[in-house]
């Protein structure tokens, strides 16, 4: 009953996460059987904080396992988020507070993006990570964006 209670609170937190829009990829490996392996770049706004967009770029499995979504990403990734516009916050941020996730593999691993925000010097640090349940990965990418006015276009 518990499990069942944890999935329902999962399932209802998921669309406060950010959604990635594909902006491209480039083949690295051709693959004969199934899709090749690719570099990915994706973008998604973050869902607290208006006029900030993050571009992430990862690494995708192609092949027979990769084409059915049964292989197993790699860990690195590239992250760089800008300010394209006034930035307003819907809600209270949370240090650490994910932004978004990503399944890297069948079951357990994952690629997620946090958001800290640095008080002392008006800028929001994100970061980007590959976990998994057992053991996760020590590489991440960050990115930060201080905080300034947008100028009023007529």
């Amino acid at each position: 009953m518990r499990l069942i209670k944890g999935m329902a609170a999962a399932l209802l937190a998921m669309p406060l996460l950010a959604g990635a829009e594909e902006i491209g990829s480039v083949s690295t490996v051709f693959k004969w059987v199934g899709p090749n392996d690719k570099i990915m770049v994706e973008a998604f706004d973050d869902p607290k904080v208006e006029g900030v967009t993050c571009y992430l770029s990862r690494a995708k499995t192609g092949g027979v396992k990769g084409g059915l979504g049964l292989a197993e990403d790699r860990a690195e990734a590239s992250i760089a988020c800008r300010q394209v516009g006034p930035i307003r916050f819907n809600g209270e941020l949370k240090d650490g507070e994910e932004v978004f996730k990503e399944r890297t593999s069948l079951v357990f691993k994952t690629m997620q993006v946090v958001r800290f925000f640095d008080r002392k010097r008006n800028t929001l640090v994100y970061l980007v990570y590959s976990d998994r349940v057992i053991e996760g990965s020590p590489q991440n990418a960050v990115t930060a964006i201080p905080i300034l006015p947008w100028p009023n276009r007529p």
